[in-house]
């Protein structure tokens, strides 16, 4: 045996191409002459043998919110990215690295000023591992090759981070390196704890029927809603919690799940995962051996409440480990290869929940995977040993029933005969092995953990069933959609790459190429022709599919900006964007009507019709300084009246456990802030109603609305004159955000009198009048001129919105006043029959102004029986409310405050003076400015919160709108601001370089 393997070694060390020993050419391969196929790169082979040296070495994370995280070639900082729309054209791309290593991290605000510069890698050692947390504060673990942990926060851009916990007290020891990690999953409020997945859309006729699947939400939980909990496996087997206090700050606890006394007993690779409300922990030795461990977790609370401890309870968290299982990963069968040692390294451990395959009540057990890849290092004489290969081990967490003992072995252990009950046995039972030809990079659960996806060193990824591990979504079916790529989605620019990371809805994702570039790979769906109409079915078949992809952000509020950018090249399609819309609103059953007069505080939360609204907004979006589409521009409106009318109303309700502490009505910046809003709000209905008038002296619109044969004409004409006027007072939900925003412009008024009174005398004083006192009344005095100088008066457009209102109802109930005819009952039947008929009818009715809603919302004709409404809203009420105005001021009137001006002459002077508007105080900003003169008194590019004198602006990555980076340290402004963490439209902020 030892002489061949000397020969063996021989034949190796000699070259092929030296060997001619008959004059014949020199084969690539020395068995069949056919080439060899390539061999893998070297750093495809590092990133092989990080991956076996330990279990936390992901260096890429894309976070739930859109921040792409990358830890720097150098290992030294990390380089922070995102998906944005480009203002430009609305196209999407990756953009340009922030790098964040010796920079100035600053605490979460209100806080200090920004703290000192702070090194991640402070001590030598690399980062190797990113985790980002599911919190709506967006918090990302960075953590060392010494195990040290620093936790960024992202609360409002998405590439600037503030520094809450700081490494610099842990331990500098490689014993403490970290080997897994985990993030507890948010709290679940609602008594029903469970998880509704939509899906999959199943076609029925001449539509697609939507299911939907529950499944049970598993803890543990941090006990604080909205908060979570980072758990850490070492390579020492300790398990550290770190949590945060009730006084939001963090600390720690460990316990030690494993005692190592030799190198054999080392952790190399753990996983953590949330199963019946404990942690279910799977930890791999360096002997090779596979062990379960369960952990329970007290919180110390007391028993009274349970979900919220209050404030002034500290946490005391506690945990308690149990042992369930142990076995050896490294199993060698006979189905399996042996090429190399290396198949006897691990480079992945995951562990998947109780996960229900059929009805909610029927668990399949948790499963434990561990990935073995082979990687051919050199040439070698068999073609074999140079193809890449990777086996996929399974073991499922099996708990057997105790067995019941013979009465009369009961009755040996007591002499009662009643003994303890055996103990339940928990077991691993190996399943059959998975081999895959490549070499895995990344393993990815989705659809609540029912669907795996395994990404790979080639750039391709796989599909693949949690429960029978076949392959799925790798056929075209359109049937029963659960993912894109079953009606023709596909990847493309398939390159090789070291690690991947996936979008929140795991519909695109970013790679590390071998050159060290971050490239993004999204969906793409083939089309011959941008222009060209899909077919029915076909668009139908993608409609859904976009659908099933967006319910997961809708239902979870994660970004879906991946999804926006792969139906974007379809906005050229007929009646693609409204058909995508309208799926949605039957999907969710989101509620559109709001012709009962319901309480705008219902449609200011109803966050899925915002959702809609956002994407109608997208996709209408054309690029700066471009006309937008019909439903772009009135998306656009609604969605910024929307947000006007949540900021009137946050500044001026504190909350009744903040009034103590702040009232944000007493705050210049506040109150300069909602003279900006009140500004906006006034000059909207102006421009209202200055559009009103000129359909009122519009023949043909007159001559639509008096003849019932060319009222269906109305909405496309409307469409061809790109007018949204008559249309956001038509649509209930629009209609509802005007009356709310009249309402607070009403209330404004009434505070800016109730003010000047207040100041009148007090700014006289010399003694009261004071530097803050007179900024204070400058900021109140521009808010009452804002309202009371406006061109139309909001008690008039009030009343004028009301008796629209009014009609409406009225034509709704004329019109389906049939629906609530009853049928005679049946003999025997009683009153609940005819209970049940009247339900019935008025589900039907309800149904049915849902359905004239919903069309009005994307932008189609009014029903007929609207045509007598609008003949007595332009034949009677118009009339009367223009004779109250001035038609001549509002012709010539200033409305660039709104953006709504599409003309071509409007649009070029925009262009060339570079103007913006500020989302949040409704100013103008000039490109490579800043900020024009506020009120208060400020120079031009700063304020009182503002970083630095150069202004620093942040751009919305779904609508490309603006606003200044501002960021208070007064309590009031601060309160106010929290509320625009995020744009008008939904999408969040990515910070833009000073002077952009």
């Amino acid at each position: 045996m030892q002489g061949i393997q000397g020969i063996q070694g021989i034949v190796n060390s000699i070259a092929l191409d030296e060997v001619d020993l008959f004059g014949d050419p020199v084969m690539d391969n020395a068995l069949g002459g056919l080439p060899a196929p390539p061999l893998p790169s070297r750093q495809l082979q590092q990133r092989v043998d990080e991956l076996r040296t330990r279990g936390c070495c992901q260096g890429i994370a894309w976070s739930r919110q859109g921040t792409i995280a990358v830890i720097a070639r150098d290992a030294m900082s990390i380089d922070l990215r995102f998906i944005r729309c480009k203002p430009d054209n609305g196209d999407w791309e990756l953009s340009e690295p922030d790098s964040w290593s010796a920079v100035s991290l600053t605490p979460s605000p209100p806080g200090p000023s920004p703290a000192s510069p702070v090194s991640l890698a402070s001590a030598g050692a690399p980062l190797v591992h990113l985790a980002w947390a599911p919190t709506s504060t967006y918090e990302l673990a960075v953590i060392d090759a010494l195990g040290r942990i620093s936790i960024l926060t992202f609360s409002i851009s998405l590439n600037r981070p503030y520094q809450t916990r700081r490494w610099d007290a842990d331990l500098v020891d490689d014993l403490h390196a970290v080997v897994g990690c985990y993030w507890l999953p948010l709290c679940m409020q609602s008594s029903k704890q469970f998880h509704v997945a939509h899906g999959p859309a199943t076609w029925m006729q001449s539509e697609y029927r939507y299911e939907h699947t529950i499944s049970p939400a598993f803890g543990p939980w941090h006990p604080n809603p909205g908060k979570s909990a980072l758990l850490c496996v070492t390579t020492n087997g300790l398990l550290k919690l770190l949590f945060s206090q009730n006084n939001n700050r963090i600390e720690e606890t460990a316990l030690e799940l494993e005692s190592v006394t030799a190198s054999d007993d080392l952790i190399t690779h753990a996983s953590l995962c949330s199963d019946r409300n404990t942690l279910l922990i799977a930890l791999a030795t360096a002997s090779k051996q596979l062990r379960i461990v369960r952990v329970g977790i007290q919180w110390g609370l007391p028993q009274v409440d349970k979900q919220v401890p209050p404030g002034s309870v500290p946490l005391r968290p506690s945990l308690r480990e149990s042992h369930v299982a142990v076995t050896s990963w490294f199993q060698h069968g006979p189905g399996e290869s042996g090429l190399d040692m290396s198949m006897s390294q691990l480079s992945h451990v995951e562990i998947l929940p109780s996960a229900s395959e059929g009805p909610p009540q029927v668990l399949a057990p948790p499963v434990v995977l561990t990935v073995r890849s082979y990687v051919p290092h050199d040439s070698s004489l068999y073609q074999q040993e140079q193809e890449c290969q990777t086996i996929i081990d399974r073991w499922e967490v099996v708990s057997d029933e105790p067995q019941s003992l013979h009465p009369a072995f009961e009755q040996l252990g007591s002499r009662s005969g009643a003994g303890p009950a055996p103990p339940t046995m928990t077991r691993l039972r190996k399943l059959d092995p998975i081999v895959l030809p490549k070499v895995v990079l990344n393993v990815q659960t989705m659809q609540l953990g029912r669907v795996l996806c395994f990404a790979f060193g080639d750039g391709t990824v796989q599909y693949r069933d949690r429960f029978t591990m076949n392959e799925i979504y790798n056929e075209h079916n359109t049937n029963s959609i659960m993912s894109p790529l079953q009606v023709g989605f596909q990847f493309l620019n398939d390159s090789p790459c070291l690690q991947v990371a996936f979008s929140p809805t795991n519909c695109s994702f970013v790679q590390i190429s071998e050159d060290w570039t971050v490239k993004w790979n999204r969906l793409h769906y083939p089309m011959d022709d941008a222009n060209t109409a899909l077919q029915g079915t076909q668009q139908n078949a993608v409609v859904a599919a976009l659908t099933i992809a967006t319910s997961a952000a809708g239902a979870s509020q994660i970004s879906c900006d991946d999804i926006l950018a792969i139906a974007r090249p379809f906005t050229q399609k007929p009646d693609f964007t409204y058909s995508w819309i309208r799926e949605m609103v039957n999907m969710f059953r989101i509620p559109v009507d709001y012709s009962e007069e319901a309480h705008h505080d219902q449609l200011v939360r109803n966050s899925l019709l915002q959702l809609c609204l956002s994407i109608l907004n997208h996709l209408g979006f054309r690029g700066d300084f471009q006309p937008r589409s019909f439903g772009g521009k009135f998306a656009m409106l609604a969605l910024n009246v929307r947000n006007i009318v949540v900021l009137i109303t946050i500044a001026s309700n504190t909350p009744v456990n903040l009034k103590e502490k702040l009232n944000p009505l007493d705050e210049p910046d506040v109150v300069d802030a909602l003279a900006g809003c009140a500004k906006w709000g006034v000059d909207l209905l102006s421009w209202l109603s200055d559009c009103l008038f000129e359909l009122l002296d519009d023949p043909e619109v007159m001559a639509m609305i008096n003849d019932p044969k060319r009222f269906p004409e109305l909405a496309r004409y409307l469409q061809s004159k790109n007018d949204v006027s008559l249309h956001l007072l038509l649509c209930s939900s629009t209609r509802g955000f005007l009356s709310a925003a009249c309402r607070r412009l009403l209330h404004v008024e009434a505070l800016g009198s109730r003010a000047m009174m207040h100041f009148e005398t007090r700014i006289q004083d010399p003694a009261t009048a004071t530097p803050a006192l007179q900024a204070l009344f400058q900021a109140y005095l521009k808010m009452q001129r804002a309202v009371t100088s406006s061109l139309v008066k909001v008690q008039d457009f009030e009343r004028l919105l009301g008796g629209l209102s009014r009609d409406i109802q009225a034509a709704y109930q004329k019109s389906f006043a049939g629906f609530g005819a009853r049928k005679p009952s049946q003999q025997g039947a009683g009153n609940t029959t005819e209970q049940q008929q009247a339900q019935q009818a008025q589900q039907m009715v309800k149904k049915a102004q849902a359905h004239c809603e919903l069309d009005m919302l994307l932008a189609g004709n009014p029903p007929p029986s609207f045509r007598e409404v609008l003949a007595r809203f332009f034949g009677q009420s118009l009339p009367a409310f223009r004779a109250q105005t001035d038609p001549a001021k509002l012709y010539f009137a200033n409305f660039d405050l709104l953006e709504v001006e599409d003309d071509p002459r409007s649009l070029a002077r925009r262009r060339a003076a570079g103007k913006y508007i500020d989302v949040f105080n409704r100013v103008e900003l000039i490109s490579g400015r800043g900020v024009g003169d506020r009120a208060r008194g400020l120079k031009s590019g700063g304020n009182e919160g503002s970083r630095g004198s150069a202004a620093q602006w942040r751009r919305c990555v779904r609508c490309a709108a603006v606003m200044e980076d501002v960021w208070g340290v007064k309590p009031g402004f601060t309160f106010v601001l929290a509320q625009q963490r995020r744009c008008a439209c939904g999408g969040n902020w990515g910070l833009l370089p000073r002077g952009s």
